[in-house]
């Protein structure tokens, strides 16, 4: 059966509050999902209508469906399996600005219009030269943006109850902040009066958040049963984890006419959103990419397989529970709390997540969301932590580019890969050697920014751990940790 509003008889249509820029899974799975609970919950009566950012997009195929689609959640709630199944009915429709500029400009002006999401990937938050204020529409996000807003300052005269509340959506720190730099630079660049900056700080809130769910997306691998089991022809389905967590920095008003908590969801308002950032990167980020070399070099190919695995399940709730949680400003009831919901996502049946997406870019991404808390924890503690520095050894010897005879294909910044491959270079295996090796991947001052070399016993623990590795096996070495 054909989905649409005339045969999803319990679909509603609500009115037009919210203008969104981007039209895909994440979105869909994410906003529209919250929103769709907060109309059920709270009659929060909000519709959204969809913008494509970019000239080719989905905005045909959400019209033929009426704007409805339906979300499938599958994940792990209270340590058990769960799925189900949710009817979204508060798009309204979508629109292709590049065809269909008139109706873009109806929806500007629409006194009705309160809230603007985006999530145009990291790469749309950019700054292009070329934009100008006649163009229909401009090329980037940011041109639209303040093209947006100028058309709305002007249709109301500067009426401050006309605003906008921004929220971004954008996988970048402070993305809000980086949009409003973006708008106010093609505001001067424009020549735009003075009173239009004056309204942007009065009467628009630009507000950085923290997202997080994973969202596979379309379930093509078997869309014929997910069909059957919705009873619709849906060609929009799409798969996200149970889990869900929106975090946004925001002033008061913003809560109170987006009032998401009170209909039960994830979404935490806050006046500053680093110690929530902080926890996500060490506890979420700093996880996955702390086991991923451990895990490959232990023959495991999925998170699931790992932390479901007796040696390697321990080896990550020790690293997180052990070593990164005492690095997180924070009470400890309330850091356990976090990581258990973060290590539970690990078990989602429903997901195949596999160690070999996360090993890309790991260097970088090892400094930036491990090295941190090992630093931290020997600050804290005055001793070097077991697991983080085994992680880092393995890291190293993944990065040799072979493990038992077994070729690893290393997919990283080039400057990092040929690094890599010098300091390995003919290696033969003894205590010196390790040593000697250990001390110039330490040294590298170009990815960790400092010596390493000269943080106590750092580089012994290392060395010792990596040897362990080499000769023992990584399955022995393993469990020689506390």
């Amino acid at each position: 059966m054909e989905l649409n509003r005339q045969l999803a008889k319990e679909s509603i249509n609500h009115p037009e509050k919210i203008l969104q820029f981007g039209e895909g899974n994440f979105l869909r799975a994410f906003v529209e999902w919250i929103v769709n609970k907060m109309n059920k919950e709270i009659d929060f009566n909000t519709g959204v209508v969809i913008a494509q950012p970019i000239e080719n997009g989905l905005a045909e195929l959400i019209n033929s469906q009426d704007g409805l689609y339906h979300v499938q959640l599958k994940g792990i709630k209270d340590s058990k399996p769960i799925k189900e199944n949710e009817l979204i009915d508060c798009v309204t429709r979508a629109l292709n600005p590049y065809s269909e500029f008139d109706k873009y400009l109806a929806v500007i002006d629409n006194p009705d219009l309160r809230f603007v999401i985006s999530n145009t990937t990291e790469a749309g938050i950019s700054w292009d030269e070329s934009d100008k204020l006649d163009q229909t529409p401009q090329s980037s996000f940011p041109g639209k943006m303040t093209s947006l807003l100028y058309r709305r300052f002007k249709t109301f005269k500067g009426d401050t109850s006309k605003g906008l509340i921004i929220i971004c959506c954008e996988l970048i720190d402070r993305n809000a902040d980086f949009l409003k730099q973006y708008v106010l630079k093609h505001a001067i660049n424009w020549k735009l009066e003075q009173d239009f900056f004056t309204w942007i700080e009065e009467a628009c809130a630009f507000c950085n958040t923290l997202v997080d769910r994973i969202v596979p997306g379309f379930p093509k691998d078997n869309i014929d049963e997910v069909h059957a089991e919705l009873g619709f022809k849906d060609q929009l389905v799409t798969v996200g984890e149970y889990f869900h967590l929106w975090v946004i920095e925001a002033p008061q008003y913003v809560k109170d006419e987006f009032p998401a908590d009170k209909a039960g969801l994830e979404v935490k308002f806050v006046d500053d959103m680093t110690d929530f950032r902080e926890q996500k990167v060490r506890v979420l980020n700093g996880a996955h990419t702390g086991s991923f070399a451990v895990s490959l070099l232990y023959g495991i190919e999925t998170v699931r397989e790992s932390i479901e695995h007796d040696a390697l399940g321990r080896f990550m709730n020790n690293m997180v529970y052990n070593e990164i949680l005492k690095t997180i400003k924070g009470e400890k009831e309330d850091l356990n709390n976090f990581a258990k919901k973060i290590l539970e996502r690990f078990y989602n049946p429903y997901i195949r997540h596999e160690w070999k997406s996360i090993a890309l870019n790991s260097m970088s991404k090892w400094k930036t969301r491990n090295l941190c808390s090992l630093l931290d924890y020997i600050k804290v503690t005055n001793q070097v932590p077991s697991h983080l520095s085994f992680s880092l050894a393995a890291l190293i010897a993944y990065y040799k580019g072979e493990y038992n005879g077994k070729k690893i294909e290393i997919q990283d910044d080039q400057v990092h890969i040929d690094f890599m491959k010098k300091v390995w270079g003919n290696f033969d295996l003894n205590p010196e050697n390790v040593r000697s090796l250990t001390e110039k991947v330490l040294a590298y001052s170009d990815l960790w920014e400092v010596d390493l070399n000269q943080t106590p016993n750092l580089t012994d623990t290392v060395s010792k751990h990596l040897f362990a590795i080499l000769s023992d096996g990584i399955q022995d070495a393993i469990k020689t940790l506390s």
